[in-house]
Formats: C-alpha cells, structure tokens, sequence
C-alpha cells in the first residue's frame, strides 16, 4: 500500500486548508486511517482518527476546528482543516495501522504552515 498526501501549503492563521491522503495497492488491508503531524523539535503526535465504520476521534487541540473524513469508493481520506492557529504549522502524514509484527504504512508528509 503507498499513501500519498496532497493539499499542503502556507496559510494565515484563520485560514483554511484541505488535506487529502490517496492510498494505492492493496487497499483492501486498510481499515482505520488516520492523521498524525510533527512540528520542528516536538515529537508526532495523533490529529485525527477515523475507523472503517467512520467513527471519529480528534485530539483535543483540534477539536471543533479540523474533520476527518474518508470516501472508501475513491480510497481517499481528507483533512479539512479550519480556523487555522500557527501551532498548527508541521508536517502532517497520513497513516493506517497493520497488526504487528507488519510496518505501519505512513505517508511521505505534506508540510502545513500558519503564519500569524
């Protein structure tokens, strides 16, 4: 499975941004999907989470602001990202977790800046 993320860019904090994650292969082993970021000097960290029944889960800063949303007939998941704040500003990567011992697949990362 390869996961590729578009939508990236620079922004004003209020602004809004899209993200989008194609994922491509075997996508049939894809169930929960999901939006991580890391910001320079910080540690990855879960923005949101979305199950194969489309329960959602967002970490706290981000509540109210960003949804995560998938369409499974065109194996995309999206971002949409609102009120944007320049804490915001990372790199975002999509990903999907694999029972172990497989390799999580991650995607090669889409940076997001939010200037003030």
């Amino acid at each position: 499975v390869q996961l590729v993320e578009s939508g990236g860019g620079l922004v004003q904090a209020g602004g809004s941004l899209r993200l989008s994650c194609v994922a491509s292969g075997s996508t049939f082993s894809i169930n929960t999907m999901a939006w991580y970021r890391q910001a320079p000097g910080k540690q990855r960290e879960l923005v949101a989470k979305i199950s194969s029944g489309d329960t959602t889960n967002y970490a706290d800063s981000v509540k109210g602001r960003f949804t995560i949303s998938r369409d499974k007939a065109k194996n995309t998941l999206y971002l949409q990202m609102n009120s944007l704040k320049p804490e915001d500003t990372a790199v975002y990567y999509c990903h999907s977790p694999r029972a172990p011992p497989e390799t999580d697949y991650w995607g090669q990362g889409t940076q997001v800046t939010v200037s003030s």
